[in-house]
């Protein structure tokens, strides 16, 4: 197991979601990890520390003064010997105070005296995680490098319903084995496109899509966690950067195509998730179109879009090519055929007609596709199902960058 052994500090805060971390800590003991719980004062009203120790089998942690664990700087021990630190629930008064890098008791003087990854699973209200002063903290915590998993959306303990929920304590054990697991794609260069493109009519009006870009920046994340130097070419979305990602913003789908074929060549593996406009209008306005008077009507002459995905697969120094189709109808039948017509290694497809995977929903339900194979990765968040997808993808680079794939390749050349 990857984290047989490992030392995993569990702080948690004072949110209702503390009521999965008995659980949560359950799991990461049958993985073979040794967890040490440490409470902030408003966790206990939550959840209890006699739970805790009985599930972790090791006494509870709530307390910078304590005189017996003190005696020798415990705090500054328990840091030190920590493989990583998980705060689960993280509330926004907790992601405040390490944004800030406050250290008033002992959960936040771990953090700052830890050399270890530091973690959080944000949970609270959806109207809390999504004010300005919150997400400005979490930009704050991810460009310092804490590794932020989630929150996930659904019903909310208050009633809500939206992004807040605390990510489930088998996701969390999942991000945690991801992070210690081996790095399949060290040394690949990875080119990913993500989001939608926009094609404007004048200046004011565009025809674009509902993607949000979430899938793109997962499989971003996913990549890095697996070794991997990445490049981003995003559509318009507003998502931060993973850290540790080169990100090139475009808006059109020509942008994005010139982006790729400048910087695809010093790259081994191609991952096309972007939306990218089929068609765009024939000519743009210089001046907004106006209504006028007894028209109802109006007509757009459309022209096709170059396809980037076909044109890094047809490329003679074609690095290993993904390709991701967004189906309605006879998913793998449209998938099969735009596999073979684009000369793909794999393609993902997924059903946006279904409203719990579409474009913009923080979950997914895929199948991945190659010639002889169909596997589906079942429904879970965007984060675990890319990283099956980087699985995949790894297993697929391996094959091809073997002594006699090598051989291959350079014969066909020939």
């Amino acid at each position: 197991m990857t984290i047989q052994g490992k030392k995993i500090v569990l702080g948690i805060t004072g949110g209702i979601a503390a009521y999965k971390t008995p659980e949560l800590v359950r799991q990461l003991t049958a993985a073979g990890a040794e967890v040490s719980v440490v409470m902030s004062r408003s966790a206990h009203r939550f959840v209890t520390a006699t739970s805790l120790q009985a599930v972790s089998g090791r006494a509870v942690r709530d307390d910078l003064w304590d005189s017996s664990a003190e005696a020798a700087m415990g705090h500054i021990e328990l840091a030190r010997s920590a493989d990583c630190i998980l705060i689960a629930p993280a509330t926004a008064h907790s992601c405040a105070k390490l944004a800030q890098g406050e250290a008033d008791d002992l959960l936040s003087t771990l953090c700052l005296a830890a050399p270890c990854p530091i973690a959080i699973a944000p949970a609270m209200n959806q109207q809390m995680w999504q004010h300005p002063a919150v997400q400005r903290n979490i930009e704050q915590l991810r460009s310092d490098g804490v590794l932020i998993w989630g929150p996930d959306s659904g019903d909310l303990a208050c009633g809500d319903v939206g992004p807040g929920r605390m990510a489930e304590p088998t996701e969390l054990v999942a991000e945690i084995e991801a992070l210690f697991g081996p790095q399949r794609l060290k040394g690949a260069r990875v080119l990913i496109t993500a989001g939608p493109t926009r094609e404007p009519l004048d200046p004011v009006r565009f025809i674009s899509n509902q993607s949000s870009g979430k899938q793109g920046f997962a499989l971003a994340e996913a990549a890095l966690g697996a070794g991997a130097e990445v490049t981003l070419v995003s559509g318009p979305v507003e998502i931060a950067t993973p850290r540790g990602a080169t990100r090139i913003d475009v808006t059109t789908a020509r942008e994005m195509h010139d982006s790729v074929m400048a910087t695809v060549g010093d790259h081994d593996i191609f991952i096309g998730v972007a939306a990218v406009a089929d068609f765009r209008p024939d000519a743009v306005r210089a001046e907004k179109i106006k209504k006028a008077s007894g028209h109802h009507a109006m007509s757009l002459e459309l022209v096709e879009n170059p396809d980037i995905i076909a044109a890094v697969a047809a490329r003679p120094d074609r690095p290993l090519a993904i390709g991701f189709a967004a189906e309605t109808e006879h998913i793998l039948e449209h998938a099969r055929e735009k596999l073979a017509r684009k000369g793909l290694d794999l393609i993902v497809v997924n059903d946006v007609s279904d409203r719990r995977i579409g474009f913009d929903s923080d979950d997914n339900e895929v199948t991945l596709v190659t010639v002889d194979v169909e596997h589906t990765v079942p429904l879970a968040s965007k984060r675990v199902v890319s990283r099956a997808i980087i699985e995949r993808i790894a297993d697929l680079y391996e094959q091809t960058t073997s002594p006699r794939s090598r051989q291959g390749r350079s014969a066909r050349k020939l």
